[in-house]
């Protein structure tokens, strides 16, 4: 068995902990501490003091020229605002082996690249019999990683840590969906606790839905939410005890935007540094 936590970046109990969670470990298995993690699967990890940097960039070369992509310009951002993809009975087919190892190769790559995710969930619907129109709208995702190879997610210590969620939808599927992100702040926190940081405040909620903030506070069932089932109310619950709160957000704030629409390249560039996927230095 192989493990790679370090405790050199950790101070305090958190420093103690890992420590007396490797040395159970290595006492109960045969193990080996690789020591600070750099390169694993693709990811390419820098961790100092101060922050952690994780990006794919090396394995995002790798795919750009498995797919000769070096003789196009690069874009701006993975698909343009309007854009719709649907079978296109009548385009011209085009090899779907190398269409379906493009969408499989881009799948790995929202390990770090949230922000290509709307898009490539987009392009995998369609895997079967693809059309020209489906392998370009692919090979835009390629051109955009293209300009952004040195993107990925960017951590850094001291910064506040808050537990915080985004909901969107209309009002009865946004109440079903806060109350789904509700029981993952619930598990969360519980890890959090574990972990010793547990939250000292009620969890935030963004929504832009301001009827879902009046429903998750209102205890009487008007006829637009009386169809909703009885187990999502636990929400209601869950705000009087101050476990969460639901907050309204502007749709230009709603980071879950990026991952459900083609957004112009402002709002798009915004959300994206929302994410916290950064331009990274060159960890190696």
């Amino acid at each position: 068995m192989l493990i790679d936590v370090d405790d050199r970046i950790f101070t305090g109990n958190d420093a103690s902990m890992f420590s007396t969670f490797k040395h159970s470990m290595m006492t109960e298995f045969d193990m080996t501490d690789l020591g600070r993690m750099s390169y694993f699967l693709g990811l390419e990890v820098l961790q100092t003091s101060d922050d952690i940097s994780i990006s794919q960039r090396k394995y995002a070369q790798e795919v750009l020229a498995r797919f000769n992509m070096g003789q196009y310009n690069a874009v701006h951002n993975p698909v343009v605002p309007g854009f719709k993809i649907m079978k296109d009975e009548g385009g011209v087919e085009v090899d779907s082996t190398i269409f379906k190892r493009i969408v499989g190769i881009l799948m790995y790559l929202t390990a770090t690249r949230l922000d290509m995710m709307y898009v490539i969930s987009l392009i995998s619907r369609f895997m079967e019999r693809p059309p020209e129109l489906h392998l370009n709208a692919a090979k835009r995702v390629l051109r955009y990683l293209k300009g952004t190879m040195s993107f990925g997610l960017f951590y850094r210590k001291g910064e506040k840590l808050e537990l915080i969620g985004y909901t969107l939808s209309t009002t009865e599927a946004e109440f079903i969906a806060a109350a789904s992100s509700a029981c993952q702040v619930v598990w969360l926190r519980r890890i959090l606790q574990q972990l010793n940081h547990e939250p000292q405040k009620s969890t935030t909620i963004y929504c832009n839905n301001s009827s879902t903030i009046k429903l998750s506070k209102n205890p009487v069932l008007h006829g637009r939410s009386k169809h909703v089932d009885v187990r999502f109310h636990f929400l209601r619950e869950l705000t009087k005890d101050e476990v969460v709160e639901l907050i309204q957000c502007s749709s230009q704030e709603q980071v879950a935007d990026i991952m459900t629409k083609p957004l112009k390249l402002d709002v798009f560039q915004n959300l994206r540094e929302l994410l916290g996927v950064y331009p990274l230095m060159d960890i190696n």
